[in-house]
């Protein structure tokens, strides 16, 4: 591997090239943090898909596009006397310094769940109303519900055992029938949100990333299907002329490959 003089050589390497292109190169002179917002979004979930492939070639790849708009805003933030990247550096330092007092202060921690008790109690010290403050709105709702589960546990607002969460999501179960029975699609909607919610913490207590397992499946399904459109291409049949379980043969041979 890279010494880290190597590493910081690489590093204002990549600081000299944004400089030159933000000088030179059309395209990059006319960015702004706004128009480069969406494709740093997209380049997130590119590396979010390496990372589920296990690829780390591609892993390797997706972070560089990723430390590119990092380094991007922090030159964009230069030119306005904002900020630059040492400042963003420096920010981020300071605050794993203070918020990790265990390491860098007298304070004790037994195991990780102490470090994340600690960690939301000196963010509300730090001035933050709400220990859920800081999950963004834009989050997908899936991610969304698993950080705002992950933050109020860290101030022990939580369960005990599994077994009692998982009570909790038959109850909800339940309820959801229930309303699927009368038939109001406002409360049965309602419902099936309480029912995922639970759901999405009870995968929490199992040490199980809901959206990371959602997305294998979603993986999942979609190779088994292509190879359901393959197998019927191969026969000269379209999927709207086969019976259900014609489709199910091949969708069994897909399950064995």
């Amino acid at each position: 591997m890279n010494s880290r003089e190597e590493q910081l050589k690489a590093f204002d390497r990549l600081l000299t090239i944004m400089d030159e292109l933000r000088a030179q190169c059309p395209w990059d002179k006319k960015q702004t943090m706004q128009s480069l917002r969406h494709l740093t979004i997209e380049e997130t979930y590119e590396l979010g898909d390496a990372i589920l492939e296990n690829d780390l070639e591609e892993v390797k790849k997706e972070l560089g596009d990723v430390l590119l708009h990092l380094v991007f805003y922090a030159k964009i933030g230069s030119e306005t006397n904002d900020f630059d990247i040492a400042d963003v550096c420096n920010d981020i330092c300071e605050k794993l310094i203070n918020r990790h007092p265990h390491i860098y202060g007298d304070v004790t921690v037994a195991d990780e769940e102490d470090v994340k008790r600690n960690w939301e109690n000196i963010k509300l010290s730090e001035g933050k109303k709400s220990v859920l403050e800081g999950v963004p709105n834009s989050l997908p709702a899936l991610v969304k519900a698993n950080r705002i589960q992950d933050k109020v546990a860290g101030v022990g607002f939580d369960w005990e055992r599994p077994e009692q969460v998982w009570e909790k999501v038959q109850e909800e179960l339940e309820e959801f029938q229930d309303e699927v029975k009368k038939g109001d699609r406002l409360k049965m909607e309602a419902e099936f949100g309480d029912v995922l919610f639970s759901m999405v913490n009870y995968a929490r207590f199992l040490d199980i990333n809901p959206e990371n397992a959602l997305e294998r499946t979603n993986k999942k399904f979609i190779k088994r299907f292509q190879y359901l459109e393959g197998k019927a291409k191969g026969i000269g049949k379209s999927l709207k002329e086969m019976t259900l379980a014609e489709m199910d043969v091949f969708w069994e041979e897909a399950k064995k490959q």
